[in-house]
């Protein structure tokens, strides 16, 4: 698959975000790894995600599970019937979503309740 549908997109903007507020809390910023993100999403960020390498490596791995998720429209990870995620990463990116969730609202970013509450 060549070209991103505006759902992919969308979705890989949204992990990209959380996984950058996680790493910079988080992280020792040593360490960099850099990803490069798709043509649509370059706009604000210059074409790369500048964190950790145990980061880079999950926005990179998230990234290819998303361009071959086979579910049209995907549901949220937490309502799927298909894991696309080896245990290992899925129990990380639950954890990346629980901090970075919160600490958006608590920075006032409303838009995420919806996305919590409703997805």
């Amino acid at each position: 698959m060549n070209e991103l549908t505006a759902q992919q997109l969308k979705d890989l903007k949204t992990l990209a975000h959380f996984i950058r507020v996680y790493c910079h809390a988080k992280h020792d910023r040593k360490s960099v790894g850099e990803v490069r993100l798709p043509e649509k999403l370059q706009k604000k960020t210059g074409g790369r995600e500048t964190i950790c390498r145990e980061c880079a490596d999950l926005l990179t791995h998230g990234m290819q599970k998303r361009k071959l998720c086979p579910l049209d429209p995907k549901p949220t990870c937490k309502k799927c019937h298909i894991h696309c995620y080896s245990q290992t990463y899925r129990q990380k990116i639950r954890e990346i979503m629980a901090f970075s969730g919160r600490k958006m609202l608590l920075r006032g970013r409303i838009d995420y309740l919806w996305h919590y509450f409703f997805n």
